[in-house]
């Protein structure tokens, strides 16, 4: 799969020549210039890494990222901010930022700050939401630490609900990426739910009329 990167920025000059340094790197991107348009573009597909600009006009790029983080924990975020005071800083990576590049920067430097993120997303071999853990080198799933015994389908669906944690998946994203199909009358998703929750998986929800949601848990 092709890396995908989100720029959250509403200078057009600058957001200009950050996309000129990914697509010199061969990396996919969409840019969003207001809050607002970023969170409905994460609503559709969570990107590998975001680059995050603080002032924004319909809000605060620091918001954006507790968001980010809250609902989809794998996405790496790097802020861009003109605020390049160390508090400011230290309050972007403890919000949960991956790294914090001050304005004026060097477009060749954020490619390659860019490119090291998607390598460390790269070597990630395990997911943990709660108390269930994947891990993709044994393709195992496992709950409080102990294995869940799980058939090709099941795995399948655990795993797309945890690289998707917190985000509402419709019924037919759902039958359309674990079994190929879109419509249909079936019970196939809602017996595999079942079974994942009887054993023990009790954080996936509900979400009538729209699908299943795996939510997050403190």
């Amino acid at each position: 799969m092709k890396n995908k990167v989100y720029i959250l920025e509403d200078d057009a000059s600058i957001c200009g020549l950050i996309k000129v340094a990914l697509e010199m790197n061969g990396i996919d991107f969409s840019a969003f210039s207001t809050c607002g348009e970023f969170l409905a573009g994460l609503a559709v597909e969570a990107p590998d890494v975001a680059l995050l600009d603080v002032m924004l006009p319909d809000g605060n790029g620091f918001d954006v990222l507790r968001r980010v983080k809250a609902e989809y924990p794998q996405v790496s975020c790097i802020m861009l901010s003109a605020l390049g005071k160390e508090e400011d800083k230290v309050n972007g990576l403890n919000l949960g930022a991956d790294d914090y590049v001050s304005k004026p920067f060097s477009v060749l430097e954020l490619a390659a700050r860019v490119n090291a993120a998607l390598r460390r997303k790269k070597q990630v071999q395990s997911i943990t939401v709660g108390d269930i853990t994947l891990d993709y080198d044994s393709m195992t799933i496992s709950l409080k630490g102990q294995r869940l015994e799980l058939n090709r389908k099941e795995y399948e669906l655990l795993k797309y609900f945890l690289e998707h944690a917190g985000k509402v998946l419709k019924r037919e994203t759902l039958l359309t990426e674990i079994w190929g199909y879109e419509s249909g009358e079936t019970r196939t998703l809602d017996n595999h739910v079942a079974r994942l929750r009887k054993m023990g998986i009790t954080n996936l929800e509900t979400v009538f009329g729209v699908g299943y949601k795996l939510n997050i848990l403190p």
